[in-house]
């Protein structure tokens, strides 16, 4: 421990304790703007380059970064001295001097931390006055715009980037004042390895990194009378899209977005959770066939596409190791663009499906080839939750108070299983439930296994399945996902069966959500909404479900069987890592 003074107040703290740390200890509020510290993953963002959060230490010259500084013995802190908060308005000055002006049609307009930076010091007029770079914006990919001529080299994005998600596509580029955050040669993110997690987006300061935007294709869509336009939710967006309008962090909205789509002109309201039911009994099915006729083990699940890619550019030499199911999105779109579309009287280009989805890279995968079926793709826009959120409030609708209402069947009908997809260890807690009871004929009484469930980054727990010990791995963060897949290859693993999930605490941490800004508290009140739903159904196996078990006997035949390979299956493509 070690004694300081900030602000003329005496404290005490830890030694390593960054200046920072130490005010907020004190209650004193020093603004910052690179400053990322995410404790799940023991990771801070230490390029200290914004130079917004400088504070005065007494006796000495020049000024010191409090992100960065760490205390010692008889340390004092002016936060307040004018010398201080003359240098930080100075240096936020020079960032918003080369910074495009156009806050009031700017994607993320009321939600920029610089912005709000500007607002708190007060800053109505930029003294410093020059030449501002240019670069052109890239919008090659499906999921996510990167615009260098916001990018205000905090550097977030690549600490998230290379250090959690360990993917290593954005780094600095250039020098001096046409340095920016970029692919390696700036190429564009679509020709790199980037697996559209959308962590960079969630973590970007500014709008130098967003998700690609399909509101007004939607609304376009909407508009057309010839279109008839049908929409499917994912779990963990009922748990995270009243954030976007004062409700608790946590709050189960399903009613409610069901009814606001609903008002937004949507010809019907499907789930996807009924798509992750049928995912649950093929993904089952496969895993038990690997069991019982020596597949390959341990099987990868593959409803994350962030995952999926991934794998393709890191790991392409065990494309085998993957379950083959499609994601429930894509799945719960090829039933629509199929079973859905034959009671229709209408041309199949007509009918056009929207996924609302928590995950920037559902983007990305519902325009991937292999995806589509008779060159049309199984879903046709994709909106994160954020976007969804923009929809409602632009319509006028009072989200908090509106009525609660029903998803449209057959394809509204889901169990507990499915709404646990939301959340890490929910995807193969939900297959255990199944696969149980495929194994051992019997009727499984407690289907809550705790042992898979938590937040940490790596778990691992064994489930009794008669006499078979079945060893499953749990990751969420691609960071933690490298470290199973380099076990797998060393031949160390002892896996029968691996959940993977991209974002941190799965799709209730995805890139599409409410900001939570590393929040862990936020995630755990979105990952308890998540069990409680799934507490609070009749059903909680997905094989229990019945309108899924009708879409079997009336359409697609036998679990895992010819054509639920060909509608519900998939194959997976090697690529470079560049």
């Amino acid at each position: 421990m070690v004694n300081i003074k900030i602000n003329g107040i005496r404290i005490q703290v830890p030694d390593h304790t960054t200046v920072l740390e130490a005010a907020k200890k004190v209650g004193v509020h020093i603004p910052t703007l690179c400053h990322l510290k995410l404790d799940d993953f023991g990771i801070v963002n230490k390029v200290s380059s914004c130079r917004v959060c400088v504070v005065e230490e007494i006796g000495k010259p020049s000024l010191i970064p409090s992100c960065s500084a760490l205390v010692y013995e008889g340390m004092n802190i002016r936060t307040d001295s004018v010398k201080a908060l003359n240098a930080r308005r100075n240096n936020l000055e020079l960032l918003l001097s080369n910074h495009p002006f156009d806050c009031l049609t700017c994607a993320k307009n009321l939600q920029c931390e610089l912005q709000s930076l500007a607002n708190e010091l007060h800053i109505t007029e930029i003294h410093a006055k020059g030449e501002k770079m240019f670069y052109p914006i890239d919008k090659s990919s499906n999921a996510i715009v990167k615009d260098p001529n916001k990018c205000v080299m905090c550097r977030r994005c690549e600490t998230m980037c290379n250090e959690v998600q360990t993917v290593g596509v954005l780094s600095a580029i250039n020098r001096g004042f046409g340095v920016v955050v970029a692919p390696a040669f700036n190429i564009d993110l679509a020709d790199s390895s980037c697996t559209y997690c959308g962590q960079c987006v969630a973590v970007c300061p500014t709008a130098a990194l967003i998700a690609r935007s399909d509101i007004q294709k939607v609304w376009r869509a909407l508009a057309n009378e010839r279109r008839h336009v049908v929409v499917q939710v994912a779990p963990a967006v009922r748990v995270a899209i009243g954030e976007m309008f004062g409700m608790a962090p946590g709050t189960i909205s399903t009613g409610k977005v069901v009814t606001a789509l609903r008002r937004l002109g949507f010809d019907a309201v499907f789930d996807t959770n009924f798509g992750a039911d049928l995912t649950i009994i093929e993904e089952a099915n496969e895993l038990v066939h690997r069991i019982q006729h020596g597949g390959v083990l341990p099987m990868l699940t593959s409803c994350c596409p962030a995952w999926v890619k991934f794998f393709e550019h890191q790991f392409p030499d065990m494309l085998d190791i993957p379950s083959t199911c499609k994601s429930p999105q894509i799945m719960l779109g090829a039933i629509i663009k199929s079973y859905y579309l034959k009671n229709l009287d209408i041309l199949p280009r007509r009918l056009k499906v929207v996924s609302i989805m928590p995950c920037v890279a559902k983007k990305a995968e519902g325009a991937r080839p292999e995806l589509s079926k008779d060159e049309l793709n199984n879903v046709d826009y994709v909106l994160s939750t954020r976007e969804l959120g923009y929809m409602i409030k632009e319509a006028g609708i009072d989200f908090a108070n509106l009525e609660e209402s029903e998803f449209d069947n057959l394809l509204g009908e889901s169990t507990g299983a499915a709404a646990i997809f939301g959340t890490t260890g929910g995807v193969i807690e939900a297959a255990t439930r199944t696969a149980y009871e495929m194994i051992t004929g019997e009727s499984l009484g407690n289907v809550d296994f705790k042992q898979l469930r938590g937040l940490e980054g790596i778990r691992e727990a064994t489930v009794k399945i008669g006499s078979l010990d079945l060893k499953i791995g749990i990751a969420h963060g691609l960071g933690n996902a490298r470290k199973l897949l380099e076990s797998i290859k060393a031949g160390t693993s002892h896996f029968h069966a691996i959940e993977i999930m991209a974002c941190p605490g799965g799709c209730i941490g995805g890139g599409g959500q409410p900001y939570h800004h590393g929040n862990q508290e936020i995630l755990k009140k979105r990952q308890d909404a998540i069990y409680a739903i799934d507490k609070s159904l009749p059903r909680r196996k997905s094989h229990e479900n019945e309108m899924v078990l009708k879409l079997y006997d009336e359409y697609l035949g036998a679990p895992y069987g010819e054509k639920a390979h060909d509608l519900l299956h998939t194959c997976y493509t090697p690529g470079e890592r560049i």
